[in-house]
C-alpha cells in the first residue's frame, strides 16, 4: 500500500480526491485529509507518508513553501493545482507529477502508477523545483538544472543559446563552455524568460542579449557574442524580428 496525505484548503477538493482515489486507486491508503499546510506539516512528521497530494495555491503558505520547511523530503509529491502556469512549467521542468483541477481520473491513475515505480533522485528534483519557483519568468536570474546527483545553478545571462539534439539540449555558455541536459528544447523555451530568449529555429533558442547582428536573407542569420552564425528559419523570422525591434 502507498500511504498518502491530501493537503488542500478546499474541502470539496479534499473529499473529491479522496473518493476518486478510493474508487480507482485501491493501492493508495489515505492517512489524513489536511485543510492547511500547517496541519499538513504536522501530519507529515507524525504519519511519515509515502506520498502527498499537495495543492499549489493556499492561503498564508503555498505548497512550495511547505516543501521548503522540510529538511529532507523522503516522500513523493503529486502537485494539484487549478492554475498558476509558471508553477506548472517549473514542475514539468523538474520532471515531477502534477494534476490540474478538476482531476481527470486517467491522469490520476497514471500519476499514481509512476509514483510506484519512481523512488530515485527525489531530493535533487525537489531542490531544483524550489529554486525555479522562487522567481517568476520575468525575474529568473539562475536556472536550477538537475544533473545526476547534483544541481547546476546556471546564471541565465551566461546562456548564449540552447541547441536541440533529439530529446537532449546543449546549453552554449560564455567562455566556450557547454552543458548537455536530458531535456527538450521546448522545456527550456517554457521555463526561460520569454522577454530574453527567442526561438529562431526549430533547433535553436537564442538569448537576445547575446545577439550582435542580424543579417537579412530568406530567413537570415544572427551573429552572436561568441562569433557563431545561427540560422533564422523563414517560419520564425517575423516573430523574431518583432522581438528584436522591441528590445
Amino acid at each position: 500500500m502507498i500511504k498518502a496525505l491530501i493537503i488542500d484548503d478546499e474541502a470539496k477538493a479534499r473529499q473529491g480526491l479522496r473518493l476518486v482515489l478510493e474508487k480507482y486507486c485501491p493501492d493508495v491508503e489515505i492517512l489524513a485529509l489536511c485543510e492547511s499546510p500547517k496541519i499538513g506539516l504536522e501530519k507529515i512528521n507524525e504519519l511519515q507518508p509515502d506520498l502527498i497530494f499537495l495543492d499549489v495555491q493556499m492561503p498564508k503558505m503555498s505548497g512550495f513553501d511547505l516543501l521548503e520547511k522540510i529538511p529532507e523530503i523522503n516522500f513523493e509529491v503529486i502537485f494539484v493545482t487549478a492554475y498558476d502556469q509558471y508553477a506548472i512549467k517549473a514542475i514539468k521542468f523538474s520532471a515531477l507529477d502534477y494534476l490540474l483541477k478538476p482531476i481527470d481520473v486517467d491522469e490520476l491513475i497514471t500519476a499514481v502508477q509512476k509514483i510506484s515505480k519512481r523512488r530515485k533522485n527525489r531530493i535533487i528534483k525537489y531542490q531544483s523545483l524550489l529554486n525555479n519557483v522562487k522567481t517568476n519568468t520575468k525575474t529568473l536570474t539562475r536556472l536550477a538544472i538537475p544533473s545526476d546527483n547534483e544541481i547546476i545553478m546556471q546564471p541565465v545571462e551566461d546562456i548564449i543559446y540552447c541547441e536541440a539534439d533529439s530529446s537532449y539540449t546543449t546549453l552554449h555558455l560564455i567562455n566556450d563552455k557547454q552543458i548537455t541536459v536530458a531535456k527538450t528544447l521546448k522545456e527550456f523555451e517554457n521555463i526561460l524568460p520569454q522577454t530574453n530568449f527567442c526561438r529562431i529555429h526549430h533547433s535553436t533558442l537564442v538569448n537576445i542579449s547575446h545577439i550582435v547582428k542580424y543579417v537579412k536573407g530568406e530567413g537570415g542569420y544572427v551573429i552572436i557574442s561568441n562569433n557563431k552564425h545561427l540560422n533564422v528559419s523563414r517560419r520564425k523570422k517575423e516573430c523574431f524580428l518583432k522581438i528584436l525591434q522591441q528590445g
